[in-house]
């Protein structure tokens, strides 16, 4: 299916936002040159496929007729599924330049379950985050961050980073003052972050 927002192709993903996921009967609602494609879609259909696939559907469809309407129930279900998080959360946002939003992020990123990391260095090491993109020769040019963690955990994490070096009377700002001083705004967020990643792991201090 070249285009699955053409009439076959809403119409079949319209069908699995109300729950059903029956291969069979999802693939005879092609229509056109689909018919004859009918053995490829119900291979294609076929899978795991639960209630909040059928939620997330259903939310792509509206975003494109209704898009506040769409993020008023993304933004909904989000809380509901945060709620026996809570702690966790409230744990997480203590940390200077880390507010709610930021700390959900890294709460779904690494999980809440810290017994699988014998320590923070454990945690650290599997975001990949590099202990030597952290070392900084005195004079010398700041690195490059190392492909160290991916996606979103990178981003917030820096941007926490950025946050925390403007807070006041903190360990985190003064370290992002010093490594201002040896590497630039980039590097001294980028070392407060993983500082950052660090308490992560034990949020209560």
């Amino acid at each position: 299916m070249s285009n699955i927002l053409g009439v076959s192709g809403r119409q079949i993903l319209q069908r699995l936002a109300t729950g059903h996921s029956d291969p069979t009967g999802l693939a005879y609602l092609a229509r056109g040159r689909l018919r004859a494609k009918l053995p490829e879609l119900r291979q294609a259909l076929t899978g795991r496929f639960n209630a909040h696939h059928a939620f997330l559907i259903g939310q792509v469809l509206k975003r494109t007729r209704q898009p506040k309407e769409s993020m008023k129930a993304l933004a909904a279900r989000m809380e509901q599924h945060l709620v026996p998080f809570a702690h966790q959360i409230e744990q997480l946002s203590t940390i200077p330049g880390v507010k709610r939003l930021a700390a959900t992020v890294i709460l779904a990123e690494i999980g809440a379950d810290m017994n699988c990391f014998p320590d923070s260095a454990h945690l650290v090491s599997w975001a990949r985050w590099r202990p030597a993109a952290m070392k900084v020769p005195a004079n010398a040019a700041a690195p490059k961050p190392a492909v160290a963690i991916a996606g979103w955990l990178l981003t917030i994490l820096v941007e926490c980073g950025q946050a925390a070096g403007h807070s006041r009377n903190t360990a985190l700002a003064a370290i992002y003052r010093r490594m201002i001083i040896r590497g630039g705004r980039k590097h001294a967020a980028f070392v407060v972050g993983r500082h950052i990643l660090n308490i992560a792991y034990h949020p209560a201090g």
